[in-house]
């Protein structure tokens, strides 16, 4: 779903790219450094249709912006590096580290030989409620609910709303009653509701897309790869009292521990968005004892993010925007300030 902000950000990527404005701005706008954002890395996605088919990209375009990238002279290293070079204002030169939220299977299949041919390093964030099957992929399941149910009851405080699957716009309703109207830790149960109306199961998802412990344990064994945190039920953690927010970022850490024999040292916001991460989720996290948390925020690294480790921005490598000179532009840092009310210095 392209929404207004998407479609202007999109018209700024292209205007910045055509009239020349990127390698201009960057001595202005230029950071020392970006974190790649990925999620699902495959040629062929189970849901090219569906409400985040735009967090899917192909891995010959994962290969074209590293190669891009290195060209232009950035050292793809891991984020223990990244912290280390932030804390030294960059002044090692341009350096990227690779991220990839939800441990989804073909980071393991299809990504891992593309960064292994340029030696890149990836950081992959586990919420293991999504590994154990205890927490669902929602997002992916709402487009099965949606298009096998004829219509759902929405249950508000002032009665029932029915919910015509058929109709414009549906799928987009569902999705903010989930995540606005229903509470944070009842989400779950009230997409099993959904799930069971429709026939639809709701752990099919997590099966299909979603690595193995086995198959954790095995990747992070790989020299490139490090495991991070990604809270244990994958919350939005704005929407929970400030206890159980703590807990989500604390029990994880034991938890990654006891299933892979090392504790995480770097941990990613679900969602990351502005309405997900603030001040508070911050606090948390430094105060958890992680080296660094990333959040969804669009921006380029500067040498002030020494300061706010556990609130750094990141670029979002989508299907959205599935041209190298997209991310060159973005990373000329040109958008960061476009798409952040002219900030520079991107935090929450």
């Amino acid at each position: 779903m392209i929404d207004g902000g998407e479609v202007i950000r999109k018209l700024a990527l292209n205007v910045a790219r055509y009239s020349g404005l990127a390698p201009l701005a960057r001595p202005l706008v230029g950071g020392i450094g970006a974190i790649l954002m990925l999620h699902r890395v495959t040629a062929v996605p189970e849901k090219p249709l569906g409400v985040n088919r735009h967090l899917n990209i192909a891995p010959d375009f994962l290969d074209a912006v590293i190669a891009d990238m290195k060209a232009a002279g950035y050292a793809f290293v891991s984020m223990d590096e990244a912290v280390a070079r932030i804390r030294r204002g960059g002044s090692d030169g341009l350096f990227a580290a690779i991220t990839a939220d939800d441990a989804y299977r073909d980071n393991l299949t299809e990504a891992l030989p593309i960064l292994e041919k340029h030696a890149a390093p990836l950081m992959i964030y586990v919420a293991p409620a999504l590994i154990d099957g205890t927490a669902d992929l929602w997002w992916d399941v709402l487009d099965d609910i949606v298009a096998a149910a004829p219509r759902l009851e929405l249950k508000r405080t002032g009665g029932t709303e029915t919910l015509d699957c058929r109709a414009p716009g549906a799928l987009l309703r569902l999705y903010n009653y989930l995540t606005l109207d229903v509470p944070e830790e009842k989400q779950r149960a009230a997409l099993r509701e959904f799930a069971a109306v429709a026939g639809v199961d709701p752990a099919a998802p997590g099966r299909k897309t979603l690595m193995s412990w086995d198959e954790i344990r095995g990747i992070a064994a790989h020299p490139l790869v490090s495991i991070g945190a990604h809270t244990v039920n994958h919350y939005n953690l704005k929407r929970l009292p400030e206890e159980r927010a703590r807990r989500e970022m604390t029990d994880v850490v034991t938890l990654l521990r006891s299933e892979l024999g090392e504790s995480p040292r770097h941990l990613a916001y679900p969602y990351g968005y502005a309405s997900a991460v603030g001040c508070r989720e911050v606090k948390l996290a430094e105060e958890a004892g992680y080296v660094s948390a990333v959040t969804t925020r669009h921006g380029v690294l500067r040498a002030e993010h020494a300061n706010h480790l556990h609130a750094l921005p990141r670029i979002s490598v989508n299907g959205r925007y599935q041209r190298v000179a997209h991310i060159r532009t973005m990373l000329s840092g040109i958008t960061t300030p476009l798409a952040n009310r002219g900030r520079m210095l991107v935090t929450v």
